[in-house]
């Protein structure tokens, strides 16, 4: 069977395929004599290998083409190009550049100046420019001014370097916090101590990793929350619209966590998606036929700008049912970018939660039941005015709370900038929401499947547990009154859950954030211990 198979032939001729932007391709063709051109005829590919390689050393030799060198791929980039300038300096320091005189002699030829001459003998033509030659002015970058160390290689000195530089920008927050703290105390200001007191530094063990940052992780927090307030709500803007109400505004806040999910799309966008609903409201009045497609707009606006596949037009004209067309999703996009002034620099809860889960040892369930308490924002109108860091500090510290995690300690106050009274008014609005009936059922959904560890059913457990004083029914919310132990009935806005009192530290008069809304107290239900009343 097997001397039945034809037999490839080698060929005599392959074409070649180097091109001519090809800087591995051979410079030159070998030479054949007669006998490798016998050799081909006879089809003895073993000779014309080795005539090849006799006769080419020669034609190197005789012609000098292959003398060049070899171009070095990286010879730019690497040590060795310093290396060898170097070493040529050291060789070049005892000899006499001959070509400096003449190049002075030139220079001081094109500097001479003519006699001056009659009218009479001056040509008609007039007069060619002279070009003056002027002193060599100095670089106007000095690249590396800082004296290196005499032994060692340049990688060696600019490690050394790095980690000096390192150091000291480790230290420049503390540095500058405790000369701040000096001149205060100096001054006899400094009467309280930092709240943060006794914080651990968790950022020093990243300072070799340069995909953490962490000599600027400091000042990039800092601009964030800078930014988050210039990217704020209006949070009573539905007084503002003439035919919606913030009934209709959750409803579609639902409508967007369902598609949002069905997209699978970054938590990001969600948080983008519902930032831009609001500010565009807040800015401009709308019919309630446009709401759902000033929704599908804005997810499609924020899934442009956060991920890197984004679903395409078809995609969000599915979802929407056939109720617009591609030209006024267009159309809507542009006037939405219009109004806001192309202004999409939103600091999503996400990124602070982040920062603040470093402080927490990255603890998996306590991220994904903060996740759930940070979305209950979307859809509770109740959080509108409170930033983003507000919120991510009083989710992560709910879900402590619900995890039995302990206490809120220095190091968590550092990371997340928020002592502990300065994030329970946030907390008793998320924990209220959960003593309500689901009133969204896709986001409740969402967060009883596995891949959220069944969050909001394991919540909403915990709250009627450990409230049950505070749980309202459905009975309650179609009559429109809450009715407690004693058979009093009080108004749904008034908070059932006080917080401060539970902790010990008291309510204050007037806090920082939030839409007005009465306390009850935890052992009488009756007396009303405060109002949130916005102060900026």
């Amino acid at each position: 069977m097997s001397s039945n198979l034809p037999v490839r032939r080698v060929p005599i001729r392959t074409r070649s395929t180097a091109t001519k932007t090809d800087e591995n391709a051979q410079g030159y063709q070998p030479h054949r004599t007669a006998a490798s051109k016998d050799a081909l005829d006879k089809g003895k590919m073993s000779t014309v290998a080795a005539t090849n390689t006799a006769v080419c050393p020669s034609a190197t030799a005789n012609n000098g083409i292959l003398g060049t060198r070899k171009r070095a791929a990286l010879g730019d980039l690497t040590n060795a190009a310093r290396s060898r300038q170097a070493n040529m300096r050291k060789g070049d320091e005892g000899k006499v550049d001959e070509k400096k005189p003449a190049m002075r002699l030139r220079q001081a030829a094109t500097t001479v100046t003519l006699p001056p001459r009659s009218a009479s003998q001056l040509p008609a033509r007039p007069a060619a420019t002279r070009r003056m030659v002027r002193p060599k002015e100095p670089e106007a970058m000095v690249i590396d001014d800082v004296p290196m160390r005499e032994s060692g290689s340049d990688k060696e000195n600019m490690d050394v370097l790095d980690e000096e530089a390192r150091e000291v920008k480790r230290a420049r927050t503390t540095q500058a916090a405790a000369e701040a703290g000096v001149v205060a105390a100096a001054e006899g200001t400094a009467t309280t101590r930092p709240k943060d007191e006794g914080w651990e530094d968790l950022d020093k063990d990243d300072a070799d990793d340069p995909l953490m940052v962490a000599e600027y992780a400091e000042e990039i927090f800092s601009y964030m929350r800078k930014v988050e307030m210039q990217c704020m709500p209006n949070g009573n803007y539905m007084s503002l619209q003439r035919d919606l109400n913030w009934h209709l505004r959750g409803v579609l806040a639902d409508w967007l966590i369902e598609t949002h999910a069905k997209f699978r799309l970054l938590p990001e966008t969600l948080f983008l998606a519902l930032n831009i609903v609001d500010r565009f409201l807040s800015l401009r009045t709308i019919s309630l036929s446009k709401l759902q497609l000033v929704g599908v707009t804005a997810l499609f606006i924020a899934a442009k700008y956060e991920e890197v596949l984004c679903p395409s037009i078809q995609n969000f004209l599915y979802v929407a049912d056939g109720g617009y067309t591609d030209e006024e999703i267009l159309r809507a996009e542009r006037y939405m970018l219009k109004v806001l002034n192309f202004d999409m620099s939103y600091a999503s809860p996400m990124n602070f939660l982040r920062r603040i889960s470093k402080a927490d040892n990255y603890d998996i369930q306590t991220r994904t039941v903060a996740k759930y308490f940070m979305e209950i924002s979307l859809v509770d109108h109740r959080l509108l005015d409170h930033p983003p860091s507000l919120v991510a500090a009083a989710a992560v510290w709910l879900a402590r709370e619900v995890l039995e995690r302990g206490e809120w300690t220095p190091t968590l106050v550092h990371y997340s900038t928020y002592a502990e009274p300065e994030l329970l008014g946030t907390a008793e609005i998320m924990l209220d929401y959960c003593l309500r009936p689901p009133a969204h059922l896709h986001f409740h959904k969402k967060y009883s499947s596995k891949k959220f560890m069944r969050a909001s059913a394991y919540v909403l457990e915990w709250a009627k547990t450990t409230f049950p004083h505070a749980v309202i029914t459905q009975n309650d919310i179609a009559v429109g009154k809450w009715t407690d132990e004693n058979g009093e009935k009080h108004s749904l806005d008034m908070l059932r859950v006080d917080l401060y009192e539970r902790h010990g530290h008291p309510r204050p008069t007037v806090l920082p954030l939030g839409p007005a809304a009465d306390v009850m107290s935890t052992e009488t239900h009756l007396d009303s211990l405060g109002a949130y009343m916005p102060s900026r």
